[in-house]
Formats: C-alpha cells, structure tokens, sequence
C-alpha cells in the first residue's frame, strides 16, 4: 500500500494528531508549519503526484540543507526534523511507507544553552516587593494582587505559561495544598500549593469575585479561569502574551535582566530546589517532564554546589 500524495499524507497524520493523540495546540500548529512546508519541498523536487513511499533520507537532508540556507538555527532544523520523524514513523505503522527514511538522518547538534536563572535572593526581592505596587504600576493598568499569583504559581510551582493561564478555580485543591495542572498532551498532575502562594491566592480572589460581578461576569466567579485580564473581556481568561509582558515589566522593574520571561521562574523553580538538595526525580515530577534528561537541562548545579559535593563525598578531598 502506497502512501498517497505529500499533502493528503500530511493532512491525514495532522488529523490523527489533533483528534487521537491529545496534542496540544501549539503541538498541532506546530507540526502542521512543519510538514506542510516539507510536503512543499517534495512537491518541488519529486513532483506533487509523486507518492510519500519515495522518499528517502537523501531527500530530509537536502530539506535540511534548505533550512540552513534560509538562516535557520540548527535548533529550528532540530524540530523540523523531529516533526518529520513522527510523521513517517505513522506512515510505516499505517503500511504506508516500507521504512522511516528520517530514522538515518542525525539530528543537528545543539550548542548547549542554560538561560541565566536569578537567584534565590533576587526573585525573593520582587516577590517581596509585589506586596506594595512600584510607582505607576497601578496607573499603567497592573493589577497587584493578581500578578503576584502570576509570580508565586510559575516560580513557587515550576509551571509552564500555557499551564498556568489554564488553571480554573476547581484546579486550587484546597484541602491537599496543591493545584491540579493539565500539561503538555493533556496530561494531568498534582503540584504542591506552597503557603505564600496561597496567601497570594487568598488576597486576590476577593478582589477577582469583584471584578466579574462588577463587569456583569459573576456566574464565571465560582468556577471560571483562575486568572482574568484586566478588563474581564472574552471569556475573561489571562492569555501566555499577557503573562509573559507582565512578567517582563514587573521584573525590568526591579531590577532584573532584560532577557527575564515566565520559563525563567520555571528553571529557578527547579535550579533552586537542586541546590537546596531536592531529589531529582521529585523536580522531574513537579515539572512534570516525560523524561529524566529534560529536568537536567533545566536545572543547574552552581560551581560552588559541586565544590561542596566534593569536599563532602570524596575520600581524597581535604
């Protein structure tokens, strides 16, 4: 059985993805930027009625090479290749193609990168500095109680943006101290409610209960998005653009780096706890990471860590 055309191919496994695998949507948007745009490249050098089953790694890496050409980052072909992959590992499970033709081609090498994580001091100092609004603040349209939730929730529990913005009121689970999060493919799991985190909780949904009754919304009060825009417009639910210039001002205010957005406080979130002795494994469940791998790369031993580790472990340090 052959494959049939690059694009119906392509339509087809977007279709699978989206309706049987629970891929999010950034995951969707994401493969479906991907693979229309390798389909295209196939079309131009094989011909549009040529079947996906002629395909072959000679092929994804000339596709590479293009990227190149373009100014894409190696990590940019990273991903496409990635997308590539799971879309001929479906066709060979499907019978449609004989064999994965991307599993011979090597993934590009990525210059290892850790984002500059603030310290423990440093995020300490805003978050202490939230309970009085910077000069302006509530001028320029902040709104203090929530955005210190926003700060005590992606730092306090190591979530993602999008997972955050997705929290409802039934997600708070009160009686256990924790927060019920749906992750990455709709995956759920329970992160631990720390006491100032819900202290900040506790302050702003007061205020939140009074700004959808006021803006007409009240129904939403009990169990609508945990966090709302400003103006209660829409279904009232904060967007990840939002969060991430909310995130931003608060901390150039500060005094934080430029280059500060929503992940930063997740790396700390997981660098922090490592330094404090917290077991891997436990920050890979937090954060709710498929793979042990992934937590190392967001977290990061400081020198002075691993010096100490040494003169307590080795037998030959003084």
């Amino acid at each position: 059985m052959t494959g049939g055309t690059f694009d119906a191919a392509v339509e087809d496994f977007l279709r699978i993805l989206a309706a049987e695998r629970g891929a999010s949507e950034h995951t969707v948007r994401a493969y479906r930027r991907e693979l229309r745009s390798f389909a295209g490249y196939l079309a131009e050098q094989l011909g549009r009625t040529t079947a996906v089953d002629a395909v072959d790694h000679l092929n994804i890496r000339g596709y590479l090479s293009l990227l190149y050409e373009r100014g894409l980052s190696k990590a940019s072909a990273a991903r496409a290749l990635a997308a590539i992959r799971s879309w001929f590992k479906w066709l060979a499970k499907e019978g449609r193609v004989a064999r994965n033709p991307a599993l011979l081609v090597s993934t590009p090498k990525r210059p290892a990168h850790l984002p500059r994580v603030p310290s423990v001091e440093e995020v300490n100092r805003v978050l202490e500095s939230l309970e009085t609004p910077a000069h302006g603040e509530e001028e320029a349209g902040a709104w203090p109680g929530r955005d210190r939730v926003i700060f005590e929730l992606l730092y306090g529990c190591g979530i993602r943006n999008s997972e955050l913005v997705g929290l409802d009121m039934r997600s708070v689970r009160w009686a256990d101290d924790c927060i019920l999060v749906r992750g990455k493919g709709k995956k759920e799991r329970l992160v631990p409610l720390g006491d100032a985190a819900a202290m900040a909780l506790r302050a702003y949904l007061p205020e939140r209960a009074s700004r959808l009754m006021a803006a007409g919304k009240g129904a939403l009060a009990p169990a609508g998005p945990l966090l709302t825009n400003l103006r209660m417009r829409g279904t009232c639910r904060l967007t990840t653009r939002s969060v991430g210039r909310i995130v931003k001002a608060i901390a150039l205010s500060r005094g934080l780096p430029a280059d500060v957005h929503p992940h930063t406080l997740r790396h700390a979130f997981g660098t922090h706890m490592l330094e404090e002795g917290a077991d891997l494994r436990a920050i890979q469940e937090m954060l709710g990471h498929e793979r042990l791998s992934t937590t190392q790369r967001y977290t990061q031993l400081s020198a002075r860590q691993v010096q100490d580790v040494y003169e307590k472990t080795h037998p030959r340090a003084l």
